[in-house]
């Protein structure tokens, strides 16, 4: 009688390889639905802030932040004064200041002015002094929601921001944040503590020429001086205060 061999299982060669392209598959769209979630999560939050401080007063930021920590670290005195004031009382003189210093075009413009970008990125190409083309609208956003910084990817951020600020807030909005969160001296904040700090007196209450006074020292307010100024100084003030007749009346609904 015949013996039966036993008949060998049949293997098929590969069956790993589909777990294989399985399990690439699936770190794939892993790290894909990480992306994706990390960029709702920081559109969600993104949006939710700038909604939520479009209502609330902007009680500290990044560079507050920053400056506090350099000072320790430097061992110097750390000084700091910030106080909320609405744009109610903050003097029309400091908002019509600030427009003719840093952003002519600001009850205009839709957040940036490109003529302004132009016109900087000519004149650092020559080689000349660094200036720059940001409008009021883009440093606030820079100043509340960002920190310091060259960066394109800083810079794409604050293009991001200011579409929201100007979308969300509008005009008033941006600029009563503005004028509450500006650096204005070493550790002074703000329109109310820089009146206080240069002047004695309240914010509401600034002439033409002390308005002209703190807008001029903003390019580098650690440096310069509003008061017992430099001819530099002084030279701007002049030109700021002719400058502040041109923008006349104020009009934030204007665009």
């Amino acid at each position: 009688m015949a013996t039966k061999k036993p008949i060998p299982k049949k293997t098929t060669a590969g069956k790993s390889k589909p777990a294989s392209k399985k399990s690439n598959r699936s770190w794939g769209q892993k790290i894909k639905w990480f992306f994706i979630k990390a960029a709702l999560w920081f559109f969600g939050l993104s949006i939710a802030s700038v909604v939520l401080f479009k209502y609330v007063p902007v009680f500290f930021t990044p560079l507050m932040v920053i400056r506090v920590i350099e000072n320790k670290m430097s061992d110097k005195e750390v000084y700091f004064d910030h106080n909320w004031e609405p744009i109610e009382k903050i003097s029309k003189n400091l908002q019509k200041a600030v427009i003719a210093s840093e952003d002519g075009t600001f009850l205009y413009h839709n957040g940036f002015d490109f003529k302004a970008l132009q016109k900087a990125y000519k004149s650092n190409s020559r080689g000349r002094r660094i200036r720059g083309g940001s409008t009021i609208s883009q440093q606030t956003a820079k100043n509340v929601f960002l920190w310091q910084g060259k960066s394109y990817f800083r810079k794409g951020l604050e293009a991001y921001f200011t579409v929201l600020i100007e979308l969300i807030w509008g005009k008033e909005r941006i600029m009563e944040v503005y004028l509450n969160s500006i650096e204005m001296g070493d550790g002074v904040y703000g329109a109310y503590a820089a009146t206080e700090y240069w002047y004695r007196r309240d914010a509401s209450s600034l002439t033409p020429m002390q308005a002209a006074g703190i807008a001029a020292i903003l390019p580098n307010p650690r440096k310069f001086k509003a008061t017992g100024s430099s001819s530099y100084i002084n030279r701007r003030k002049e030109r700021i205060v002719r400058e502040m007749r041109a923008v006349g009346k104020i009009n934030y609904e204007s665009k």
